[in-house]
């Protein structure tokens, strides 16, 4: 028997694992997808669906051309992801950004692997490292890996795991904002796929009205904390409301209720101080997300809190918001090139488990993971995505990017990283501009982002459109 007949175990629904999954399906390799929900759940899921969305319900910005997140999703388009073909099937307005109803995604993704011919799914927990017999695995636990394998993990290679902190952000029913002090309009009024320019809710706060916020959130009273918990550093790109709060009175101004690019047309001559801005949740229109609102109050004081926001005065909340802790390992020390663990080359390591962070990251790593698998099952050369792309840019800082040390000798630990073009090569070239005019600010700096980006959605077609080889 071939060896391609041989299944390839995958270990984790998410975002990543059901990415892997499909991704091995689709070259013709046979798939055992292991899910341990519905029979042990965890604090942050609420179904038993593959690839719930536990967090925001946003893809963030699909531009193409001047965001990295963007590039990553056409580049995934292009490798034919199940992923983004789930969101781009059930997506709702939201400005620049792809944003899912969370429901039709997780159900589209788990019909599409339920379906599959070649893919198994087994509701059940791995508790140890997966037995000899699985000569091809890929883990994609995520960042709530279940302890016994976390420590079962942690023996093997003899490293202690890092952690972070996610933070979940409230949804609010539609029907209870005041439509009378808030109004729609996305920053800019800029439309994004499915959007009309008007796809957020807006609530305005004058400067008193803030600095009585910012208090309220400071003083609030916070979700007690495990000992473990004590010591976890929060990831900066998904920081609590209060946590920004505290370090700054002015930094929400700056970060999630900053007001530039909104008009509030109930007082169009006066100028908001700051903006709560609140994304649609759901097709239907009825729930609606706070955006940057990640917070670890008690939920009764998110409920006390937040209904002092012009708007939200009478809001009813279909969830508040909660805290879990987030799990990576040290995976440059750890990992290949290729994702699989140094120390036992069978297995393979996908998703926000290698230190890479959201969910389209996430999917990303997942779908490398599941294309090198698939293609060591075939006995070909496993050939990594150019550097100039975005994948190939995630996968060197998860395999090496980041500083190991300062110029001092002090140790930097590795951290989790969003796509960003600051993980792509330089420009072999600067852009140029039109004969007699110079690029200057603003304009050099999108001049640059559209180059870049131009470039690795050319070295990604090329690399997919690449033969395989023999190893």
């Amino acid at each position: 028997m071939p060896k391609s007949a041989d299944p390839v175990h995958v270990v984790g629904g998410g975002l990543a694992g059901s990415e892997a999954a499909w991704q091995i399906a689709t070259r013709g390799v046979p798939v055992v997808l292991h899910e341990m929900r519905p029979q042990r759940t965890t604090d942050a899921h609420l179904t038993d669906g593959l690839a719930e969305l536990v967090c925001s319900n946003s893809f963030r910005s699909d531009d193409p051309e001047g965001n990295a997140v963007g590039v990553l999703h056409a580049e995934m388009r292009r490798a034919g992801s199940l992923i983004l073909a789930a969101a781009d099937r059930n997506q709702v307005p939201a400005g620049g950004a792809l944003a899912v109803d969370r429901d039709g995604f997780s159900h589209a993704v788990t019909q599409a692997l339920e379906d599959h011919p070649l893919i198994e799914i087994r509701r059940e927990e791995l508790t140890t490292l997966p037995p000899a017999e699985w000569d091809q695995v890929i883990l994609a636990t995520g960042p709530l890996t279940s302890p016994a394998l976390a420590e079962a993990i942690l023996a093997l290679t003899g490293e202690t795991a890092l952690a972070f902190f996610d933070a979940i952000a409230p949804i609010v029913h539609f029907d209870s904002i005041d439509m009378g002090k808030a109004w729609f309009q996305s920053r800019y009024d800029k439309p994004g796929p499915g959007g009309t320019g008007a796809d957020y809710i807006n609530c305005p706060l004058d400067e008193a009205q803030y600095h009585a916020f910012v208090d309220a959130l400071i003083a609030g009273e916070k979700a007690p904390m495990r000992d473990f918990e004590a010591k976890t550093p929060y990831f900066d790109g998904c920081l609590p409301i209060e946590v920004m709060a505290e370090r700054g009175r002015e930094t929400l101004r700056f970060g999630p209720m900053k007001p530039v690019g909104l008009t509030n047309p109930h007082n169009p001559t006066v100028k908001a101080y700051a903006i709560v801005q609140l994304r649609q949740d759901n097709k239907l229109g009825t729930l609606y997300n706070m955006v940057g609102f990640q917070t670890k109050l008690r939920h009764g004081e998110q409920a006390r809190v937040f209904r002092t926001i012009p708007g939200l005065e009478n809001a009813e909340f279909a969830r508040l918001g909660g805290l879990h802790r987030n799990t990576y390992l040290n995976s440059p020390r750890l990992l290949d090139g290729t994702l699989r663990l140094k120390a036992d080359p069978r297995l393979r390591f996908a998703g926000q488990i290698t230190g890479c962070e959201g969910y389209v990251e996430s999917a990303a790593v997942g779908l490398m993971a599941g294309r090198f698998a698939a293609a060591e099952r075939h006995g070909e050369m496993i050939v990594p995505p150019p550097l100039t792309t975005a994948h190939g840019a995630l996968l060197a800082h998860i395999t090496g990017g980041h500083v190991e040390a300062e110029e001092a000798g002090a140790p930097r630990s590795f951290q989790p990283m969003n796509i960003n073009f600051g993980l792509f090569p330089p420009l072999e070239e600067a852009p140029r501009a039109e004969p007699g005019k110079r690029l200057r600010g603003a304009e050099k700096t999108l001049a640059k982002k559209k180059a870049m980006a131009a470039r690795a959605l050319a070295h990604m077609a090329a690399w997919l459109d690449t033969p395989a080889r023999a190893a």
